[in-house]
């Protein structure tokens, strides 16, 4: 019989479950009324593929007895395959967008404070992934009806561990002026603007950078320390 905590696993966080497993780690250990992918002696692993909303309680719980470590992918490199209702394939093809570090910041902006906590560390993935998608009339209109349903790992290209707030301050540009606006941070890093934002958003939060005045309409922002 599957652990409670795997019924509703998908492929991917089994998969990179799997990669960063070591021997000796446990699997699937109910910790403090929440079940934990990864116990490494004293350090609480979990995976998370999507949505930081959905496991920021869990992580509020536990880091205030525990080290937890956030285990989070991105797809450096894609591949879209399509199937038929049959599940055949239909098609595959490169996806001409590419991850980065800095997208971390798009589901930090749901945990922003966490970074500073000594208990909390992040490590980010970045992989290479197929994406497998379905038709489905009238659903998912962006993608004209092709639903995504499952992601694939293929390889874990580069892994990086940020363990304190000054790390990820680290992906700021270095040749920031200081102060610096989140156009600054756009144009030197070569980022969408709001991409910039929400990096000067979660760093502010975790106290690795602070707002000072205003420059126009612009935010100033200085690295603290």
């Amino acid at each position: 019989m599957p652990h409670i905590g795997t019924l509703n696993e998908n492929p991917l966080h089994s998969a990179l479950k799997e990669w960063y497993a070591e021997p000796g780690d446990r699997l699937e250990v109910p910790v403090d009324g929440f079940v934990v992918d990864i116990v490494r002696g004293e350090l609480l692993i979990e995976v998370q593929t999507a949505n930081f909303s959905a496991i920021g309680r869990k992580l509020a719980g536990l880091t205030a007895e525990h080290r937890v470590r956030l285990v989070y992918p991105i797809p450096l490199q894609k591949w879209i395959v399509r199937l038929d209702a049959d599940g055949s394939t239909l098609g595959r093809r490169r996806s001409p967008k590419r991850g980065a570090l800095e997208s971390v910041f798009e589901e930090l902006v749901r945990i922003p404070h966490l970074p500073a906590d000594p208990n909390f560390s992040l490590d980010v993935l970045l992989t290479r992934e197929e994406e497998v998608r379905t038709y489905k009339e009238g659903r998912a209109w962006r993608r004209k009806g092709w639903v995504i349903c499952e992601r694939r790992l293929l390889e874990v290209a580069e892994r990086h561990l940020f363990r304190t707030p000054s790390d990820l301050a680290a992906l700021l540009p270095e040749e920031l002026p200081e102060p610096f606006t989140t156009a600054d941070v756009a144009q030197a890093g070569g980022q969408p603007r709001w991409l910039a934002q929400k990096m000067a958003y979660c760093l502010r939060k975790m106290g690795a950078i602070r707002q000072e005045g205003k420059r126009r309409n612009a935010l100033l922002y200085r690295r603290a320390g």
